[in-house]
């Protein structure tokens, strides 16, 4: 499975971004998707997950702010984030979860300043 993230940027605090991630190869044997999140000088967390196409999970800095979806027919997945901020500054990854192994993607910066 390959994974190609997209969407990152520069945005002023209460924005909004979205993250795209797209996947190619052997999609079929996806079973979850995830973004994960890493600020400079810290671990890798868990952002939010999708289960096929209406169960998520959200880590609770996000919940209310941040919408995953998933668009089946275009094998994407995405991050809508709203009132974006500077906390939310980190490089964030796109990941699933297949029958084997655990897929990354290669990161996308999304930083949050005025």
């Amino acid at each position: 499975v390959q994974l190609q993230a997209s969407g990152g940027g520069l945005v002023e605090p209460g924005g909004s971004l979205r993250l795209s991630c797209a996947a190619s190869g052997n999609i079929f044997s996806i079973r979850n998707w995830g973004w994960y999140r890493q600020a400079p000088g810290k671990q890798r967390e868990l952002v939010a997950t999708i289960i096929s196409t209406s169960s998520t999970t959200y880590a609770d800095s996000v919940k209310g702010r941040f919408t995953i979806s998933r668009a089946s027919a275009k094998n994407t997945v995405y991050l809508q984030m709203n009132s974006l901020k500077p906390d939310d500054t980190a490089v964030y990854y796109c990941n699933v979860e297949t029958i084997d192994y655990p897929y990354w993607g290669q990161g996308t910066q999304v930083t949050v300043s005025s």
